[in-house]
This record gives C-alpha cells, sequence and structure tokens, in this order.
C-alpha cells in the first residue's frame, strides 16, 4: 500500500529564481510564507477603513435634528407660481374661467327651457309623452333677455290621427316671441313661422291595421297598394285594392280606394258595389270545371236565370239536354264562357245554394259577403286622417304637399301665428 503525499505549505525557491527578501518573522514563527488569504483579508480591512460611506450610513452622535418631518406645502408653491403671472396672463385666465361658468349656466337655462317648452306642449296637445324639444343658437341667455328665440325645433312622436296613428310630426318654428318674466316665469310663446312634416309609416299601418293582415306599399306619387287577407265568415280572402292619396281641405289626408277585390281560392272572385262587374263572378278555371262535366252543366242550364242572363234560346236549351255533343258544343262556346263569367251570382246563389256547393264554396260566405259593402271594406283600407287640433286660438297650420315613398305617406306642412300657453 502506498504512503500518501503531503502537500508542504513551504515554497522552496526554484533555481534561478532571484530570491526576495522575505521580511523578518516575529520569534517564535515558523519558517514560511504567509497565507495568500490572509493577504486578502487585510487588503479588505484597508478598504474598510477608507470607505467613504461609513460616513453617510454611520450617524454622528453630534448631529440631531430635533423638528418634526412634515409634507411639502404645493398650494403655497402653485401660489408663488400664480403670484409670478403678469396681469395680463392672468386677465385671460380669469376670462376663461368666467367664460366656462357662463356657458355651463347657457347650457342649464337651454335645458330647463326646453322641459318647460316640452311638458307645457304634452298638456295643451294631449299627449301621452312628452314631445322633444330643441332650442337653437347660443347663447341662450341672450335670447332669453331678449325675449324672443331664433329658432325652436319639436319632435312629437306617435300621435293620434283619427283610426290611426302618425309615426312622427316635427316642426321647426322661427322668431318664437317668449312670454312671461325670467327664466321660471316664462308662461308660453308665440310663433311666428313654422315648417314641418308628418310621416305616416307603412310599417306602423301594417301593425295597427293588423287584424285584417293587409300591408300597404307605396307606388308612384300618390297611390298605395293594399295586399293581404280579410276574415270572412270564418275563411280568408286574399283582399287587393288600391288607395289614392291626395290632401283634403287645410288639415287633412283622404284616400279613395278602387280596384277592391276578395278572391275565394281560385273559384270566385267578389268585388262589392253593384255595378256590372261588380258582385261574386266566376273565375276561368270554375267555368271550365263546371262545362266540363256534364251533370253539372244540365244542371246549371236548368236555372231560368241563368239561361236568360247567357242569353241562350230555349231549342238549344232542349237540345243540350238530350245530346251530349250539343251541350258540349254549346257550354264550350267562348260567348258562353264569357257570359257565364260576367253574371253575378250573388242572387242567383241565394235561391240555389247548391250551385255554390257544386263550385266548392262554402254557401256561409254568400252571408257574410252581401253584408261586406263598399263602403265598409273601403273604411277598413282607408289612409285618411285629420291632424290634432293645435293649441290656440290665432294661427294656422296648412298641408302644403303629399308624396307617397317607400317607406310611408310623407307630408309637408306650414303655420304661422301659433300660440302656446300664455
Amino acid at each position: 500500500m502506498r504512503t500518501p503525499h503531503r502537500i508542504s505549505n513551504d515554497r522552496v525557491p526554484f533555481d534561478g529564481w532571484q530570491e526576495e527578501s522575505v521580511p523578518e518573522q516575529p520569534a517564535g514563527a515558523p519558517g514560511r510564507y504567509a497565507s495568500p488569504y490572509d493577504e486578502l483579508a487585510d487588503l479588505d480591512g484597508d478598504r474598510r477603513a477608507d470607505n467613504p460611506l461609513d460616513d453617510v450610513l454611520h450617524e454622528d452622535p453630534a448631529y440631531r435634528d430635533d423638528e418634526e418631518w412634515s409634507p411639502p406645502d404645493h398650494r403655497s408653491r402653485g401660489r408663488r407660481r400664480f403670484g409670478s403671472l403678469s396681469l395680463a396672463v392672468k386677465g385671460v385666465v380669469a376670462v376663461l374661467v368666467l367664460t366656462a361658468f357662463l356657458a355651463l349656466a347657457d347650457r342649464w337655462a337651454v335645458l330647463y327651457a326646453e322641459h318647460r317648452a316640452a311638458q307645457q306642449l304634452k298638456k295643451e296637445l294631449k299627449l301621452t309623452a312628452a314631445p322633444e324639444v330643441e332650442i337653437q343658437g347660443f347663447p341662450f341667455l341672450t335670447q332669453l333677455a331678449d325675449r324672443r328665440v331664433d329658432e325652436l325645433k319639436v319632435t312629437v312622436p306617435d300621435v293620434a290621427a283619427d283610426r290611426i296613428t302618425l309615426a312622427k310630426v316635427q316642426a321647426t318654428a322661427q322668431d318664437v316671441r317668449i312670454e312671461g318674466d325670467g327664466l321660471t316665469g316664462i308662461s308660453g310663446a308665440t310663433v311666428d313661422r313654422m315648417q314641418g312634416e308628418v310621416l305616416l309609416s307603412f310599417a306602423d299601418l301594417n301593425r295597427e291595421l293588423g287584424a285584417s293582415q293587409v300591408t300597404f306599399n307605396g307606388h308612384g306619387d300618390n297611390r298605395v297598394l293594399a295586399r293581404g287577407t280579410l276574415p270572412v265568415a270564418g275563411h280568408d280572402l286574399k283582399v287587393r285594392a288600391d288607395a289614392t292619396i291626395q290632401r283634403l281641405g287645410a288639415s287633412g289626408i283622404s284616400t279613395d280606394i278602387d280596384n277592391m277585390s276578395l278572391a275565394i281560392g281560385d273559384l270566385a272572385t267578389y268585388r262589392p258595389g253593384t255595378g256590372a262587374d261588380q258582385g261574386l263572378h266566376l273565375t276561368p278555371k270554375s267555368v271550365a270545371r263546371l262545362t266540363a262535366e256534364t251533370d253539372k252543366a244540365r244542371r246549371m242550364l236548368s236555372i231560368p236565370a241563368i239561361v236568360h242572363r247567357v242569353g241562350v234560346p230555349a231549342s238549344a236549351v232542349r237540345q243540350a239536354e238530350r245530346s251530349d255533343d250539343k251541350l258540349s258544343e254549346l257550354t264550350g262556346s267562348p260567348r258562353f264562357v264569357k257570359k257565364v263569367m260576367g253574371m253575378n251570382l250573388i242572387d242567383i246563389a241565394m235561391d240555389n245554394p247548391w250551385l255554390l256547393q257544386k263550385l266548392g264554396i262554402d254557401p256561409r260566405l254568400l252571408d257574410g259577403l252581401t253584408e261586406l259593402t263598399r263602403p265598409e271594406l273601403a273604411d277598413r283600407l282607408s289612409l285618411a286622417f285629420q291632424l290634432p287640433r293645435l293649441p290656440g286660438d290665432h294661427g294656422y297650420v296648412r298641408l302644403r304637399d303629399v308624396k307617397v315613398e317607400k317607406g310611408g305617406i310623407r307630408v309637408d306642412l306650414s303655420g304661422a301665428g301659433l300660440s302656446v300657453g300664455g
């Protein structure tokens, strides 16, 4: 077993080195070089002795501050800065602050006046909700001092007009004279001139008249098409009508309804009225179906009223009764088909209800159709209205122009000398 080597701390000078002088060691110290770690410790001690931070980190017991700490006074600093400004700059700042306060007071006065005006219009027009009032022009306080407002806009939604509701009434009043003292003492106003418009929305009409499930659409400048269904005697009949829109007097709109018709499937068409082309008439499809079946055709010829209205000679009827060829020749002629389609089946069907049954028409419809007169049907489809009465006994409002647009009926209006409150 090898003997382990031991490393000696003694330095043996290498041959050829110049031996340096070694400081004299104290008595009793071993004859060897000092440890390098001891040298590093001595250097660190020297640095600590000369460390400049010791003066900062170690408080001098001879120095103490007996005063308490207090936060800096920034307000005094701001006052000192403001005091250092020139008089001109101070004047500009004061003017800006005063202007801001005046603008804020002006806007508050406008809001207050608009609210008072809206509540007054709601009361006098008997509206369910207050209208929107917007006072134009700035500043308002100077207008108030002059007791005159340059321009005032009013928007009233959902105005009841007879059986329909106007979607929006919008008016712009100019040169409005204010009555009363001060802001809180305003008692009324007088309008010198006014312009506005009325909108009757088709979407609103479709909802309001939705019991009949009829929709309205614009067609040209003054025509409205009504299409949909109408319940009659438990059946939904297809309804068609055209309405012509025109001005009625100074404050109303009238509608002339024409081309009204109710379709009973593809069997018959009912047009209310007593004219030659009105009443209950068979469609070409129903006539073709009727004449194609010999038993139905012979039963139809057995009714004297039909034979008389069609204008068939008695001899031709007798021949058709005995011969299918003669019957087909008679009922298949264009003249016969045209005459049958031109007949009003109302009075004929009342005496011969089986005729409607043979055609596939519910006889109960006959009573419902006869009760549905032309004026009643026209009233259901009418879009006529009158503007509500405006407050005050002075002035006027007139309808100027009526125009049918895609979304509804738009009416321009003008007025003057109107008064509110007072």
